[in-house]
């Protein structure tokens, strides 16, 4: 483990099933809470989009930790057959994990848990979220798929983001559906202008002040 600008950093490897996964665990100084990423599909824990909304969730004193959904072996066969990634029980089966083992790390003892899930990966963390109501306390979706949580989404308990570019017409439609079949707290915030990838000018800066805003909220009372 090494410290750069207080913030503590570590690479991880953490067991899910017969797979170890790997990982970047970054914690700053006094953090409020730490936020488990889920990546969308095709994508990993090097996603320039996570990458980035992490750094700013760090900013405001918010661990995270980003990781891989898939194996490499895995992450092979998803390239060639676009399977894996839409495997939704499967990823929410990782993420499951991964809240577990965060628990159980004794620098994050006491931490209260959020979830950031873009793409396929929302769908995922809104499912681990139903699994593991007592440890998950907040979840945001970037450009999210929350509908692929079908069944699981009345089971959710955490307070839900939901935030979709004016532009992702399609995804709009979809989380709006989503949002009717949630009975927790939940919010859809549209980025104007913005398209299902946030690159416009300070559309991805704008995903970053509401996300962190949601959990630094959201998880202050637990």
């Amino acid at each position: 483990m090494k410290s750069t600008d207080e913030t503590a950093q570590v690479a991880v490897r953490l067991q899910a099933g017969k797979v170890m996964l790997e990982g970047n665990l970054e914690l700053p100084a006094g953090a409020n809470g730490v936020i488990l990423f889920a990546h969308g599909s095709g994508s990993s824990r090097l996603s320039s989009r996570n990458r980035a909304v992490a750094a700013a969730l760090r900013r405001a004193a918010l661990g995270t930790l980003l990781f891989d959904l898939l194996s490499a072996p895995e992450e092979a066969i998803d390239a060639r057959t676009m399977r894996l990634r839409f495997d939704i029980a499967l990823l929410a089966e990782r993420l499951v994990c991964a809240v577990d083992w965060m628990a159980s790390r004794p620098e994050a003892k006491g931490l209260p848990m959020g979830l950031f899930g873009a793409s396929t990966g929302a769908g995922a963390a809104l499912v681990a979220a139903a699994q593991r109501a007592a440890l998950v306390g907040a979840i945001v979706s970037r450009g999210g798929r929350p509908d692929l949580a079908g069944a699981a989404l009345p089971a959710v308990a955490a307070p839900t983001l939901l935030i979709v570019g004016e532009n992702d017409q399609e995804v709009l439609d979809l989380n709006r559906q989503a949002q009717r079949a949630l009975r927790c707290e939940s919010r859809l915030e549209i980025v104007p202008g913005a398209s299902h990838l946030f690159e416009e000018p300070g559309a991805l800066e704008k995903v970053a002040q509401l996300a962190s805003d949601w959990f630094l909220l959201k998880l202050s009372g637990i």
